[in-house]
């Protein structure tokens, strides 16, 4: 890895070059913290066995399921019914014990812990600003703005995500991984572009500054409060870990490692409205919030990312892919995704290091939308 990728933390992002090699490896590559496995791991039931369809419909046209899991560089796929598997498949570098970078799914997991935070009473009100509970630049992007709008994507902070662009915000950011500056000071820094709660722009600095928020509010790192309130109750079955920069602050917004099966438990317990064997270990009411728009900047159409809005809506760092069905999912770049599916009572996991990601900014070589019709197709044939 050469200098070139400095801003990318040494890695070739977004050049075309296969990346799975380095995605089910990351503590190897970048400073990490672990987390261990659950003291009680609790592992899935099998569930009937289920085929894939052989076809998906994407833009009024029938598409074949085997051609995008293989042109998407899929390494792993899960789909769970009622908490059973009905299907598990991996291929490249991936595997059922393989940790695997969430990117951007790790930002749900964020935001899970905002409303546990809420719960213990170490955050008082999401109407709160930002900056009652970390130091941030008088004037800057997250100065008096409430928790609630930067859950929602919503700070009004400047942002620029071009994976075309070495200059690009999201370049920035990631460049802490690197010893470039820390998150934190990005944050505490971030130029305020429009006013709070009027327009959704995706951006990666909103779940930073979360992350920051936690850390202060909890008085706790990022993996020991998740490790007890989260992957200790969940069962979770492997180690996992964050990708951190050179304080030990975690990149909240892309840099949780965890395995397909470790990730569905997210999915799966937002489903079931943040309860889980008999404990609740998310407020009801924060799930039911996280996962609808709260506002009509985050309904389906509004939501920005770069320069184009996106046919989906926005919760509290949930996506929200219809308007209809009530189905939500956690995204990250290069395809990863946990797509919940209400209807039929299932979660999908897909894990992906799609090789020619961020080589434009177009929907042919980036494919979320399909990415999203591919497993809402699969989700269809559940019975």
């Amino acid at each position: 890895m050469s200098e070139d990728n400095e801003a990318t933390g040494g890695l070739p992002l977004f050049t075309g070059v296969p990346v799975h090699d380095f995605f089910c490896r990351m503590a190897e590559l970048v400073p990490t913290v672990a987390m261990p496995p659950s003291t009680e791991p609790q592992d899935w039931e099998d569930g009937e066995p289920f085929d894939l369809p052989d076809t998906y419909e994407f833009n009024g046209k029938n598409c074949s399921v085997e051609d995008f899991f293989i042109d998407t560089d899929t390494a792993a796929l899960l789909v769970l019914q009622e908490g059973k598997v009905r299907l598990e498949r991996y291929a490249l570098t991936g595997g059922r014990d393989v940790p695997w970078l969430s990117m951007s799914v790790a930002k749900s997991f964020i935001s899970a812990l905002v409303g546990i935070a809420l719960t213990d009473d170490l955050i008082r009100s999401l109407d709160d600003p930002m900056s009652d509970y970390f130091d941030v630049a008088t004037g800057s992007a997250y100065d008096g703005v409430p928790i609630r709008d930067v859950l929602q994507m919503s700070s009004g902070a400047r942002w620029h995500e071009d994976y075309n662009d070495p200059d690009s915000d999201i370049f920035r950011l990631s460049a802490a991984l690197s010893g470039v500056g820390t998150f934190d000071d990005f944050v505490a820094t971030a130029v305020a572009e429009s006013g709070p709660g009027t327009v959704c722009r995706y951006n990666s600095t909103d779940t930073q500054a979360l992350t920051s928020l936690l850390v202060n509010a909890t008085g706790r790192t990022i993996p020991d409060y998740m490790h007890e309130k989260l992957l200790e109750p969940l069962g979770v079955v492997a180690p996992s870990q964050w990708l951190i920069d050179g304080t030990g602050r975690v990149a909240g917004a892309f840099g949780l490692n965890m395995t397909a099966r470790d990730f569905a438990k997210l999915g799966e317990l937002y489903r079931n409205a943040g309860h889980w064997n008999g404990q609740q270990l998310v407020p009801t009411d924060y799930v039911q919030a996280s996962i609808q728009p709260n506002g009509s900047h985050t309904e389906f159409g509004q939501p920005w990312l770069g320069d184009h809005q996106l046919d989906l809506g926005y919760g509290y760092q949930w996506w929200l892919p219809s308007i209809d069905i009530g189905e939500f999912a956690a995204m990250g770049v290069y395809n990863q995704m946990i797509y919940v599916h209400p209807l039929t009572a299932s979660v999908v996991v897909k894990l992906s290091a799609n090789r020619a990601y961020g080589t434009s900014n177009e929907e042919i070589t980036n494919r979320d939308v399909e990415h999203t019709a591919f497993i809402k197709g699969i989700a269809k044939c559940l019975t």
